[in-house]
């Protein structure tokens, strides 16, 4: 009981301050296939949002993400490319900071419907940890979800990295 308490006021206060806190940026977790889904996705849905800056964490070539937004009529300054991850995890951890030293509390986070529970796990913790929360936004497919021992491993990977700034891949490559 004394663990439920803190935890159901800490989903309380979520639910609040999502309900009064609107996004500032959207992000896209890359890594759709070359039909560039989850690209063409966030384009559509950032025509709803003409304000908000797109990053988009690794993916699909520039160019062709690029043509992908020009197309759907986005301005190129709104959009943000950063090809550092090479994974989910990595999506987050090489941009949590860029996005903190915006003043961005809260985005859209946009993601394959099969990957979203895992992304969700990993942007909790990682963009938690800097006080950013996100608002989930499913790119429909027709894959099943995850193993979610992917997103267990991905979740203790975050913890650690939020916990010492390393990734356990990057450490274990490293020997």
């Amino acid at each position: 009981m004394l663990l439920i308490l803190p935890l159901t006021l800490l989903w309380g206060y979520k639910k609040v301050q999502s309900a009064f806190v609107q996004p500032q940026a959207i992000l896209v977790l890359g890594g759709s296939t070359e039909r560039l889904e989850r690209e063409k996705f966030a384009a559509e849905f950032a025509n709803k949002y003409p304000n908000l800056p797109i990053w988009i964490s690794g993916g699909s070539p520039p160019s062709a993400t690029k043509k992908v937004f020009t197309k759907a009529g986005i301005d190129s300054k709104r959009l943000h490319l950063d090809y550092r991850a090479n994974n989910t995890v990595e999506n987050f951890t090489t941009l949590v900071d860029d996005l903190h030293k915006r003043g961005i509390k809260r985005l859209y986070l946009v993601t394959s419907d099969y990957h979203m529970r895992r992304a969700t796990v990993v942007g909790e913790i990682v963009l938690g940890s800097r006080g950013i929360d996100f608002n989930s936004v499913s790119v429909p497919s027709q894959s099943n979800s995850e193993p979610i021992e992917k997103s267990i491993r991905d979740g203790v990977r975050s913890i650690f990295w939020v916990a010492t700034g390393l990734d356990v891949e990057e450490k274990s490559s490293a020997k």
